[in-house]
């Protein structure tokens, strides 16, 4: 049994970690470490450090409704979340004319969680969530809702809020020691290792490595269970007054394509992206994350197709913008689980080993809640369902791919030499 002075290393300096060494802190814990690879933190290509994220309740899974809810409410308060990270805007959810359960039990559980929400039959209903001056497309092949209750958070901002938070109750912070590998004695895990031969003992060791799991800790069995994934991301840049135009839309999310938008930011940067399958990128046999890190001249391209494919869903949205040159494009690196749903708990053969990871895409708005799980699962005390649901070797392989929208769709290899080029953003 843990007890809160034994040493906890926590690897990665992200959502997962972050949130774990602050509510490991609330609990008393007096000694616990966070490494991450990275000299800056958050890290640079981390998938927690962007400038918007979704915030939203719409699940149709109600653990992740409930759950999320609970965040909210926290990225609300000023007097647990001091941050102003946090923009409530509202969040457009749509689905297509036809059949959708994802987006209907999505809605049924977001007004069980008492979320205000307005029913959207069809496409005048649609419209009529926009700012009458912001010209949008005609959603004939629409319908949805709108929930009141969500909107975007600033990552970056958020990461390195709760980060200083953390340093200011004793926990330490250590940038630029990049794992080599787990130090272990009679099969339990006592501490990691690191390439500049820098050694943290541990009772416990917290992986927190996001899409670099599987690719960093090769020897544990991950393959079929974490699957790195590159998501298309684009940025366009406006004039303060186009901006001003499409201030107050909300955070617009179709699940019939998984495209989704941002309304501008303070610096008039507009984001689109798809919640999609993604793309691999095979090293030695395992995916593993390419970023302007590793590859500094093009590590932030997208392929050339996806370029074309975000201005077309664009265009369903937002007519005019679809118009624009992009400002940047980047990758964001998932670290995918076969169902969609996070792994939280102790490797099954070594109870010194925790696993936090496995966002697939959906982490993020769990901020302030998410590392409450892992402290639980620590601690021996994460509920038996949700123990079940999280546990790193629950009945879910990649062979059988179950992550609901998402599962449709075959994820694809990176082909580098189809990458996107500064020209290809100016074309419209």
């Amino acid at each position: 049994m843990v007890s809160p002075q034994d040493k906890i290393v926590i690897i990665g300096a992200g959502c997962f970690g972050i949130s774990t060494a602050y509510h490991l802190s609330k609990r008393g814990f007096t000694d616990i470490t966070v490494i991450d690879r990275s000299e800056t933190l958050p890290a640079k290509d981390g998938s927690s450090n962007d400038f918007n994220r979704i915030v939203r309740t719409s699940y149709s899974d109600n653990v992740y409704t409930v759950l999320a809810k609970e965040a909210i409410e926290i990225w609300k308060d000023r007097t647990v979340w001091e941050d102003d990270s946090y923009h409530e805007c509202g969040v457009l959810v749509l689905a297509s004319r036809v059949s959708d359960s994802f987006v209907d039990e999505s809605y049924i559980n977001d007004k069980n969680q008492g979320s205000r929400v307005d029913n959207l039959p069809d496409a005048e209903a649609i419209k009529k969530v926009f700012p009458p001056h912001v010209p949008v497309s005609s959603f004939n092949d629409n319908r949805g809702y709108m929930n009141h209750d969500g909107g975007w958070a600033d990552a970056g901002k958020a990461v390195s809020y709760l980060t200083s938070k953390v340093k200011s109750m004793g926990v330490k912070v250590n940038g630029g020691h990049t794992v080599k590998c787990l130090r272990r004695r009679n099969n339990i895990t006592t501490g990691v290792e690191c390439e500049d031969g820098t050694v943290f003992e541990a009772s416990k060791v917290v992986i927190a490595t996001g899409s670099w799991t599987s690719s960093v800790f090769r020897d544990i069995g991950l393959k079929e269970k974490c699957l790195a994934t590159g998501q298309v991301i684009a940025m366009i840049q406006l004039t303060k007054e186009e901006a001003d135009r499409y201030r107050q839309t909300p955070v617009v999310l179709n699940f019939a394509t998984g495209f989704y938008c941002f309304p501008p930011t303070d610096s008039h940067i507009v984001k689109l992206a798809i919640h999609a399958p993604g793309f691999t990128h095979t090293v030695d046999n395992v995916s593993t994350p390419r970023t302007i890190i590793t590859n500094p001249e093009d590590g932030l391209a997208i392929p050339k197709k996806s370029v074309l494919a975000l201005r077309e869903h664009l265009r369903t949205v937002y007519p005019e913008l679809a118009g624009k040159p992009f400002k940047s494009t980047r990758l964001c690196w998932y670290n995918d689980s076969p169902d969609g749903d996070w792994i939280i708990g102790p490797h099954p053969e070594d109870g010194s080993l925790i696993f936090a990871t496995a966002g697939s895409g959906h982490a993020f708005k769990f901020f302030p809640v998410i590392g409450r799980l892992v402290a639980d699962a620590i601690q021996d005390k994460l509920d038996p369902p949700l123990a079940k649901k999280f546990a790193v070797n629950r009945p879910a392989s990649f062979a059988a791919k179950t992550d609901g929208v998402r599962a449709a769709e075959v994820v694809k290899e990176l082909d580098i030499s189809q990458l996107c080029t500064p020209e290809d953003l100016l074309l419209v």
